[in-house]
Formats: structure tokens, sequence, C-alpha cells
């Protein structure tokens, strides 16, 4: 891996700045696409672009067996146990917002809860609080233990009768631990909750199975796992998906429309109003089809080896301080790592990082509270994939000591 699929990314292939040799170590933020993915998109937008469902001509069928082929693709990806559980999204955003606006609207009342934790990401956290603000559900929130992972026994403790719902990342994108999501199933079922795994993280990453979890509903993007943007998808348990609601109104979602009222096609139609994102499904089709022939196992642990080098890396620098586990400890973590210095801004690090040609990510990282609990504003963040390489990482860690010897000779005439 690493180096044996670097041809396979066209937009790696270049230089940046003054000649500067493209170092990409942003993929928890958007990965890059491969040549598969962008040729499969040009394909159905040269050769067979027309709306899906609609109509009886070639390229209708054409484009509507494409678009469908790639829900079939994502349901064996995911191991869903019908292709009628994956609904298209325009990401992971919408999806929780589906499941938040579909079931939590016509399941939650006054009083019930919803079990998260501090290191959420805020697309699930903002819709939640929507609802709270309207029906008067509380939101309870799970800690994070002393080596910031999370606190499962906290979480098991806030979980009572009244608990509805447990939404919870799969992978920390701050701090990278890999949360026992099977555990908090089997808590939760204890209680009678609901299940929702933001997989954002883990999906790209490693073989996720979602009849093994047992979750009720998960979530992934597109963009993050070698997919455009701006298409994603929502798995759902068939039986709950079926008792939902739909969410928007429109064509594509509907069986019989009457002046007055309407009736409601079923699952997945019933949640995909207008027309859909088609390219970008062909898009996200395509990508799982390139993962899937690498093999998520494979990817799995060769990410584990190329993250565990990068923590340990960073780890030699003075000053660093590391967010989440240490995975030299045994304890799961994702191939990224968020960091703060004990005197440079982690903006001016991105900033300067960036001009040598590293794509390195600063900011919240849209987990605010998190890093409030961390006692921090942000912090810089590397991420890896399959294309990158130990010695991209070694030329990181080489150019950040350089911008942080820098930083001291400034630091020292002034």
């Amino acid at each position: 891996m690493g180096n044996a699929l670097r041809a396979d990314f066209p937009i790696l292939h270049q230089s940046v700045w003054e000649e500067k040799p493209l170092v990409y170590l942003d993929s928890a933020a958007t990965s890059q696409k491969p040549a598969v993915v962008l040729d499969a998109m040009q394909q159905h937008q040269q050769k067979d672009n027309a709306n899906v469902h609609r109509g009886a001509h070639l390229l209708s069928v054409r484009s509507t067996e494409a678009y469908e082929g790639a829900r079939d693709k994502i349901a064996r990806f995911v191991n869903a146990a019908s292709r009628q559980e994956i609904v298209f999204t325009r990401g992971a955003t919408e999806a929780i917002n589906l499941v938040a606006q579909s079931w939590g609207r016509a399941n939650l009342r006054e009083g019930d809860e919803v079990v998260l934790s501090v290191m959420e990401h805020h697309s699930n956290l903002v819709p939640w609080q929507m609802l709270k603000e309207e029906l008067g559900i509380e939101l309870r929130f799970a800690k994070i233990d002393d080596d910031e992972c999370l606190d499962l026994d906290h979480l098991r403790s806030l979980l009572s009768p009244r608990t509805k719902l447990v939404s919870i990342a799969h992978v920390s994108n701050t701090l990278g631990c890999v949360n026992p999501v099977d555990e908090v199933i089997e808590a939760a079922r204890q209680v009678g909750a609901r299940v929702l795994l933001d997989a954002c993280q883990s999906v790209p990453h490693m073989p996720v199975d979602v009849q093994a979890l047992g979750c009720d509903f998960l979530v992934a993007s597109g963009h993050k796992m070698g997919g455009p943007t701006g298409i994603g998808f929502l798995y759902g348990r068939l039986d709950l998906l079926e008792e939902m609601p739909p969410w928007q109104g429109g064509g594509e979602m509907i069986q019989d429309v009457f002046l007055e009222r309407s009736t409601f096609a079923p699952p997945p139609s019933r949640f995909e109003a207008g027309t859909p994102a088609i390219t970008q499904a062909i898009g996200l089709g395509a990508a799982v089809d390139y993962l899937s022939e690498i093999g998520m196992a494979a990817v799995e642990e060769y990410e584990h080896e190329l993250g565990t080098y990068l923590y340990s890396r960073l780890s030699e620098v003075p000053g660093l301080r590391l967010y989440g586990p240490d995975p030299r400890k045994g304890r799961p973590r994702a191939a990224l790592c968020a960091f703060n210095h004990e005197t440079v801004h982690a903006a001016d690090l991105a900033t300067f990082l960036d001009q040598d040609g590293f794509a390195i990510r600063a900011g919240h990282h849209c987990t605010q509270p998190l890093h409030r609990s961390l006692g921090a504003a942000g912090s810089a963040r590397a991420s890896l994939y399959v294309y990158n390489t130990r010695e991209e990482v070694d030329a990181f860690v080489e150019a950040l000591e350089a911008t942080l010897t820098m930083f001291g000779e400034l630091d020292a005439m002034m």
C-alpha cells in the first residue's frame, strides 16, 4: 500500500507554492479520489447522463442501473441485510438530521434522554440540541477517561429507562480513539435504547459490519472514503425505516399524490425526495469498489502501522502535546494525530507547513466542546490514508521541527 497506490491518485502528483511536492495529510477532513472514481463520474456525465427512475429511454435506464447499483455496493460493503436499508443523503450531517427529524420527532417525548459524548462532531450534537429545544428532551454526555478515550463506565452510568437513543462516534476525528461500540450497543440494549453510529472515521478505514455490530443506524460520508463531496448514506434497520415518516416531500418519495393528500413509497425511496445526486452516488460506488479490491482488513492493518509510526515520531518532538490514546500501549487508534505546541499556535504551524507543501488541518475540527474539555481552543491535525507513506511522515516531522526551530529563533531575537 502507500507507494503502490499513489499512482491511482492524480492530485497527489503536483507541486505547490515554490515547487514544493504536495504531501497531503488532511484525509480525515476530505480524502483524495482515485482515478477510477473520477473516470466513473466522467463516464456517466459524458455517456449516460439522465434522470433516474423516471424515463423509459436507454440513458435513463443506464443511469438508474448505475445509481441503484451503487446502493447495492454500499449495502454489501457494510453488510446490510437489505439494499432497502441504504438511504442516499448529501452526507453524514444530512443523515443524522434525517434520523433526528424523522425517527426523533416520531419517537421522542419531553423528558426522554439522548446520550452522546463530549467528543462528538458538531453534526452529531447540533441536530439533537435543536430537537431538545423543540421537544424538551434531555441530552446527556459521556466523558473521556485519563487516556482520552471514551469513559465506558461513565456512559453506562448515564443510561436509564428514559434513554431512548445513544448516538456516538465510532472513531473520534480529534482524539483518534476507536470507541468500543460493541459494548456501547450492548449497554444500550439493556435499557431498550436505539443506537446511532457516526462512522465517518471508521467506514473508510476498517471493516464495518452493521449486522455484526447490531446498531440501529449508521452514517458515513462519501468524501472521506475516496468518493466525491455531496453524497453519503444512512444505514437504518429496515423495520425502523418502515415505521419512520418522510422528512422531506416532493417527487420520488411518493406512491400516489392527490390534491389533498399523498401516500409514500417504501424505504429507501421515502427518504430520497427529488432528483438525487446521481453522479456523486455513482462515484461513491466506484470508491467502494476501489476499497473493496484493496480489502478493508488490509487498509486497517496498513493504517494501524502507519498511524502508530506517526504518533511515535510526533511524540519525540519537544513541546508537543498529543491528544488521544497512545497506540503503543495497546489502545486502538486511527491514523491521525491532533496536537498543540506549548508556544506556537496551531494555525501558525499549519500556515508555515503549507508553504513547505504539507497540507494539515488547524482549528477545532468541528469538536469545540471536546477542545474546551481539553483546555484548548483548537489544535493542529495530521491525518493519513492508504496513499500516505512512512517517508511522508518523516518529511512532515522534519518540516515541523524546522518550523518550531524557526519560531524559537524568532522568540530569542525579541
